[in-house]
């Protein structure tokens, strides 16, 4: 029985070596596949042309890497999301089945191209090599100790390695197979328990020892899961980039020897993670036991960080990290969020505190094959056109919209600056001490009727006027003109987003059913004037949240079109908006079809221009005047690249 098992196995083997042949020789006929190009892009260093294409198909499962200008993987799997969640190389399956299908491919595309690159030599310099090194790694699921370990046996190096298991049972088998591997020095193996994920037991047993190394890696057990089943591609990819590759790790090690400022390094986010995730989303207010203890303060709302929690880094970046000493209770208990802890804080501030220190983030971009320091890797899925997001957005039957930054634009882009105008003119009756102090007022009153409603549904703008009569000591008919004068305010500042507006009309025209869904104050026939100021002529139903008191950032409003699309017979959906949490994390929670797109600000700062209008500056009549208008133009398209 054995010898027939062995036979069939290695049948099997034989037969999927032919096969590949069959594939490699095909690829080549076809013109879909050229070694020295790939050799040359990817910086590897192959014995054979087949041997380049094997590493190729390995790769091309999870990586965004082409086999040739002819043929572009990533575009392939978008196109064919069947490919990608059955973990196949895009060639292979193009070649097998999808060119007889009717599949098409196009030639590569770069949609990105970074203007700081990091030099950096192929083959493991002596100064490299020289540096201590430890590896760390926590292990929740048993089939990972082979996994890690198989990567690190290419490892060009020495190293320590540094192991906690969720599982006490696991740790005979991990320190026996670590131990057996060549570049291993030594192996330290601790049982952890169920608390502070991948961070929380890296802290604990061994932040103090990684401060005597001069870089230190760490990975975990990652699985992902999508249409019910495991999907490996994201934790692949980390693991190619971060360990498993020779030609991508020799060079990391030099460009940390040669360049004292590099602090932390990774591969750009994976590919097929939201455009968004790159974002704070709701992490921020969960920063602040770190931020105290790192000095440091925070900006911009699209970051740089490592998604996933694995990273080189040099000790001395993270300084104030690896300071403490850390026990269990110091991080939250399971169960946690998928995202909204103090530990995805974390995660988003590893980056920030190599900065502060200092040290600068580079990134490697698998479809070049290049290293960089370039930051704007994170507003790459944002390069895009009107003509491109049309063809994407029209295949859906119900596509709903947002409304302020997404189909209408205010002139000076500060969103309270027609409260402060309207508290000049009663600043100048004598009826507040000035502008700003009426600001504070008008949103104070807000913030009362909301806490008095426990937060749940919405306020309307007539309610917080009859309120804020009530505070200035007037009679209760100026509420109704004193509403007026805000929106009409506002409304003279509105004007629209055109190609946005121009989308919206025309998929009206090719027989699309359009919704509009806002967080507003504002009433319906309000929103109503703004859109056909705007320019939006196709009929809609409008859903805001001051009348239908629900309201998209807490999901309640998500939960109402859930249900009214489950009543239509659920049609297939796309909501278009700008809010990363609101119009993308939480419908995407549900289920629900989105589209993020880049409001004015974040445009702003996607072009590296400087921070503006944050903070006390967000109401300084100077800096809205100054900054207001080139922001209102630059962001009349959410599209990079238009």
């Amino acid at each position: 029985m054995l010898k027939k098992a062995i036979k069939f196995l290695k049948q099997k083997k034989r037969k999927r070596k032919e096969n590949t042949a069959s594939i490699f020789q095909q690829a080549v006929d076809l013109g879909l596949f050229n070694s020295d190009w790939y050799q040359s892009t990817y910086s590897g260093r192959f014995d054979s042309a087949r041997d380049a294409f094997d590493d190729y198909l390995h790769k091309s499962r999870f990586a965004p890497v082409n086999p040739s200008p002819a043929f572009d993987g990533e575009i392939y799997q978008r196109l064919n999301m069947d490919v990608y969640t059955s973990v196949q190389s895009p060639l292979k399956h193009y070649i097998l089945s999808g060119r007889h299908e009717g599949r098409f491919h196009v030639g590569a595309v770069t949609k990105w191209h970074p203007k700081e690159p990091v030099s950096t030599k192929r083959k493991l310099t002596e100064q490299a090599s020289q540096q201590k090194v430890a590896i760390c790694l926590h292990i929740f699921y048993e089939d990972f100790i082979d996994r890690f370990a198989d990567a690190l046996r290419r490892f060009p190096m020495p190293v320590d390695v540094f192991i906690t298991l969720a599982d006490g049972k696991l740790a005979r088998k991990a320190t026996s197979v670590f131990q057996k591997i060549g570049q291993v020095r030594q192996v330290q193996v601790r049982a952890v328990p169920n608390r502070g994920r991948n961070f929380g037991p890296l802290l604990v047993e061994y932040a103090q020892e990684l401060r005597g190394y001069d870089l230190f890696c760490h990975l975990h057990s990652k699985k992902s899961l999508y249409s019910g089943k495991e999907q490996s591609q994201w934790s692949e990819y980390l693991t190619e980039y971060l360990l498993r590759d020779p030609a991508v790790i020799n060079r990391v090690l030099n460009a940390f020897a040669d360049n004292e400022e590099l602090g932390v390094y990774y591969p750009t986010s994976f590919w097929m993670m939201p455009n968004w995730v790159n974002h704070w989303t709701v992490n921020k207010p969960h920063t602040g036991e770190w931020l105290e203890q790192f000095g440091m303060s925070l900006d911009s709302d699209f970051i740089n960080y490592p998604v996933g929690g694995m990273f080189w880094a040099r000790p001395k970046a993270l300084k104030e990290l690896l300071a403490r000493e850390y026990q269990y209770e110091d991080f939250p208990a399971e169960p946690l969020p998928n995202d909204g802890s103090s530990l995805h804080a974390l995660e988003r501030l590893v980056g920030l505190l190599a900065e502060k220190n200092g040290y600068k983030q580079f990134y490697y971009y698998p479809p070049t094959g290049r290293f960089t320091t370039d930051k704007s890797y994170c507003y790459i899925q944002y390069h895009n056109s009107a003509r491109n997001a049309f063809d994407q957005i029209k295949n859906h039957e119900l596509i709903s919209f947002d409304v302020f930054d997404t189909l209408v634009r205010r002139r000076y882009f500060a969103p309270d600056y027609a409260k402060l105008k309207l508290g000049a003119r009663l600043a100048a009756e004598g009826l507040v001490d000035n502008a700003h102090a009426f600001v504070g007022l008008r949103n104070e009153a807000e913030f009362e009727l909301r806490k008095e409603q426990a937060f749940k549904g919405d306020v309307r703008i007539d309610a917080i006027y009859q309120r804020l009569v009530q505070r200035l000591g007037l009679d209760e008919t100026r509420a109704e003109p004193l509403m007026q004068q805000e929106f009409e305010l506002d409304l003279d500042m509105i004007e629209g987003k055109d190609e946005m507006v121009d989308i919206f009309n025309d998929l009206y025209a090719l027989g699309r059913t359009l919704w509009v869904v806002s967080d507003t104050y504002y009433t319906r026939e309000q929103i109503g004037l703004m859109l056909r100021k705007a320019g939006v002529t196709a009929p809609f139903r409008l859903l805001v949240s001051s009348e239908e008191q629900k309201r998209k950032d807490n999901g309640t409003m998500w939960h109402f079109v859930k249900s009214e699309l489950q009543n239509m017979g659920s049609p297939s959906f796309l909501h278009i908006g700008d809010n990363v949490v609101a119009d993308a994390q939480l419908p995407g929670d549900l289920g629900l079809g989105n589209f993020h797109i880049l409001n004015p600000h974040d445009k702003w700062h996607a072009f590296g221009l400087p921070s503006v209008l944050r903070g006390k500056d967000s109401l300084n009549e100077q800096e809205i005047l100054k900054w207001g208008p080139l922001i209102f133009n630059l962001g009349r398209s959410p599209f990079i690249g238009e």
